[in-house]
Formats: structure tokens, C-alpha cells, sequence
């Protein structure tokens, strides 16, 4: 029997094994997917042992995705996110992926929604936020970031070619001007709150948000209520895995019956 998992602290919240557990029924893999909470001080070890005890593939949550990038040698395109959030452990050694970045472009051509070209917001400077910028950027679309502390937003943006850095106070006139708006903080995160003014939007955006509880935030139920189109955060959940899932077995993911049994679980 292969063996996948998903390692953080804390993960007992993960929704990673009931979607990839649904995903090996029915392929009729002989896998199992199990959590594994290491010691933030012993994370190294934890990799290692992973790795010495046959386990076949992980998924890194918070707070290892940096560490993991250490671990491993990072497929190209991860060298420039500096972080990892899917392991597969080769005959050659550990590679490391960042599916958060390729799932949510997934996300979006499943929702029919050109990047390039277009002008893109990120809301954010954090972990989600570099993969959002890094993703649209690699799609083609022009990039622009927006964060509370403002110098994040410049940091963030010298690092993605082409991406402009902005406070939140210029949120409504980047919005203004954009196609898509990405909420990548955990603002809305079940509460009510938005990172973006509701008469901000408008019906020419698409909004996507990276917070999956509730699947309808505020943010995208002001963007709905503009008539823009919404993208919610159970999409990024989602392909990540199916990304990480077709790294690991070569198969074609079951994406219908991974979607149902993540949106059970929600």
C-alpha cells in the first residue's frame, strides 16, 4: 500500500484526506492518506523520516512550506516562490511543487476565466498572496498588489516581474481598472468582514477568494451582488490537491468525485 499525508501544526482541520481518500476510491488506488503534526523545532528530522519511512508523497501546510523548500529540489518554477506545499518523494530524492500556485490557475480555467492579459489584483502580501502574484504572473497577466502595510506590497511586488505595490487605501481605484481581484488574507475567514469596499465592485470583475469558510464571504457575495463573477476558496482547495494528487500517481485525477467529497465536508 502507498502512502500519502499531509504534515503541519496544527492539521486535525485539514480537509486533505477525505479528498484524497475519495480520489484513490475511486481509481481503486491502494493508498492511504494520513496527517502528520510535527514539532516546528524538529521539522528536519520530520522530513527525513517521512522520507526513510517509505512515505510515497506530502502535502506541507502552515507553517512548513519554507522549510519544505529547503528539503527539497524545488521544480523550476517553485525557485521563485520559495515555498513548497507538495513532496514527492522520487527514486532520485524528494522534489519539491507549489500547487497552491497551479491550482488556482487550474481553478480558473475551469471557470472559463483568461489570465493573460489581463490586470490583476492581489489583496495580500503573505504565503497565499506570493503564489497568487507568481501564478497570475506566469499566466500573463499584469499584477498588482495591495496590503494594509503597504511596504509588504512593494517587497512582494520587486520579486514578481512587472508587479506594482499599493497600500489598501488605493484598493477601489485598482478595482476600478481591474479584471480579476484575488483576496489572498484570511480576512472574511468565518466572520463577515471584507478587505474590499462593497461599492468598490463592479460587473466587469471577477473575485476570487482564497478563504473557504464560509464558501460565500462577504467579499464575494458584494462581488455578486455587483454582477461580478466569483471564484470561491473551495476551487484553490480543490485543484491543489488534484495537482498534487497527479504528481503523485501519474493518473488523471477523479476531479468530480474529489469536489464532492471536499464540499461534503465544508
Amino acid at each position: 500500500m502507498d502512502v500519502y499525508g499531509i504534515i503541519g501544526n496544527p492539521v486535525e482541520h485539514s480537509l486533505s484526506p477525505p479528498l484524497h481518500e475519495a480520489a484513490f476510491r475511486e481509481l481503486g488506488v491502494n493508498a492511504k492518506f494520513v496527517t502528520f503534526e510535527a514539532d516546528p523545532d524538529r521539522i528536519g528530522e520530520a522530513f527525513r523520516g517521512a522520507e526513510a519511512l517509505g512515505v510515497d508523497g506530502l502535502t506541507v501546510t502552515l507553517p512548513f512550506k519554507h522549510d519544505a523548500f529547503e528539503f527539497v529540489e524545488p521544480e523550476e518554477s517553485v525557485r521563485r516562490v520559495g515555498a513548497v506545499n507538495t513532496i514527492d518523494f522520487t527514486d532520485s530524492g524528494p522534489v519539491g511543487y507549489n500547487t497552491d500556485m497551479t491550482g488556482t490557475l487550474r481553478a480558473f480555467e475551469h471557470h472559463d476565466v483568461t489570465l493573460e492579459g489581463a490586470d490583476a489584483v492581489v489583496v495580500g502580501a503573505g504565503g497565499a498572496a506570493r503564489a497568487l502574484a507568481f501564478g497570475f504572473e506566469e499566466a500573463g497577466a499584469d499584477v498588482a498588489i495591495a496590503n494594509r502595510t503597504e511596504s509588504k506590497a512593494h517587497d512582494l511586488a520587486d520579486d514578481v516581474p512587472g508587479a506594482t505595490g499599493h497600500g489598501l487605501d488605493e484598493l477601489p481605484d485598482l478595482m476600478a481598472e481591474a479584471d480579476v481581484v484575488a483576496n489572498a488574507t484570511s480576512v472574511g475567514l468565518e466572520s463577515d468582514e471584507s478587505v474590499a469596499p462593497a461599492d468598490a465592485w463592479h460587473a466587469d470583475l471577477v473575485a476570487f477568494d482564497a478563504v473557504y469558510k464560509p464558501l460565500e464571504t462577504t467579499f464575494l457575495g458584494d462581488a455578486k451582488a455587483a454582477g461580478a463573477q466569483t471564484i470561491d476558496g473551495a476551487w484553490m482547495l480543490l485543484f491543489q490537491g488534484v495537482d498534487a494528487f497527479e504528481i503523485w500517481t501519474g493518473e488523471e485525477a477523479p476531479v468530480d468525485a474529489m469536489n464532492e467529497a471536499l464540499r461534503s465536508h465544508l
